[in-house]
């Protein structure tokens, strides 16, 4: 089992900058270990399971680049933070890179100094209550107490949506998804509001889920992805093409159960160029030929990793929806591989 680690709040600023190190694939090649930051327990994206090791949507990430680069999905230290401190533990190079459902947004990418390399979950914030409230409708909360995630895109969408429709909030500061849900289930608040995802996955966890309601209104675009320093793009691209590899295998039909077979050859150009029987993908990127291939075989494609841990099968219950193939409807479309 990999040890977890947490690392207090510092302050970002001033820290991204110096700390931007163009050889993180050198590093993290010579430590042997993939230093990932998830959350510190989100069930279905990122929670230890019943024997210590990390599980979820998030953590499939980390694993793919892990086998990616060191050739096993299992090198990873998995380092908890919370909506404070995951900044200040990237920019500062305690992790490689962060995998915790994490917004895009124009000011983190520009003025904290990251780059976003993809969108692995479409979502938008939503609001949960006890059903014994009987409100049906966001705007009918006015006076409400609201458990908020501190330092979050969440807590800024809030205070938007309360001043745009009128109506008063009293906010119940939280650090962390376990608080939350304490808070919540005391009656400490009467709302409960994060990503819908995240309202999911904690509701699943509750002992009765029935008797919470996850009302209707989504209020935000909340584009999740992983995300590492400004200052080294080739590591950028490893994480950026890792995940469209997951994304491109379920197009085109690479999965976990099938991959060895394909990765014998087939008459699909673009599917031999990710599995490395054709072209020099990998060498372009300082990897070798197979890194797609067991960055796939180490969790499935995305399809496989979605179903597994938050899709309409598990406790979570979460449907495609916009996180379809761009095929079925969805938003997922990743680049071509050529």
């Amino acid at each position: 089992m990999k040890k977890t680690v947490f690392f207090g709040a510092l302050t970002v600023a001033g820290i991204a900058a110096g700390a931007a190190s163009a050889a993180t694939l050198d590093d993290v090649k010579a430590r042997g270990t993939l230093n990932c930051g998830v959350t510190t327990g989100l069930v279905g994206f990122a929670a230890p399971d019943a024997n210590g090791e990390w599980q979820g949507f998030d953590v499939a990430v980390c694993r793919a680049v892990a086998a990616a680069v060191l050739g096993d999905g299992s090198a990873v230290e998995f380092v908890p933070t919370t909506g404070k401190t995951r900044f200040t533990a990237l920019a500062s190079g305690e992790i490689d890179m962060l995998a915790r459902n994490t917004t895009w947004t124009f000011s983190r990418d520009v003025d904290l100094k990251f780059e976003f390399t993809g969108v692995n979950y479409y979502d938008g914030q939503g609001f949960m209550i006890p059903k014994e409230l009987g409100v049906s409708s966001a705007k009918d909360l006015d006076g409400a107490t609201v458990c908020i995630q501190t330092g979050t895109t969440t807590e800024l969408n809030l205070a938007d949506f309360f001043r745009s429709n009128n109506i008063g909030y009293e906010p119940v500061p939280i650090e962390t998804n376990a608080e939350a849900q304490q808070q919540y289930l005391a009656g400490a608040c009467d709302v409960y509001t994060t990503d819908a995802s995240g309202l999911a996955a904690t509701r699943a966890t509750f002992e009765a889920p029935g008797d919470h309601v996850i009302l209707p209104e989504i209020i935000s675009k909340e584009p999740l992805g992983p995300l590492v320093r400004h200052g080294d793009p080739e590591w950028g691209d490893i994480v950026r093409w890792t995940l469209n590899a997951l994304i491109a295998a379920e197009e085109l039909g690479i999965s976990s159960t099938n991959i060895e077979e394909l990765a014998a050859g087939t008459n699909n150009p673009e599917i031999n160029r990710i599995l490395g029987t054709e072209g020099t993908l990998g060498e372009m990127m300082g990897l070798d030929a197979d890194w797609a291939k067991r960055a796939i075989a180490v969790g499935g494609n995305y399809g496989e990793i979605f179903a597994k841990n938050i899709g309409e099968s598990t406790p979570i219950g979460l449907a495609r929806g916009l996180n379809a193939q761009w095929t079925e409807g969805g938003l997922l479309y990743s680049p071509p591989f050529r």
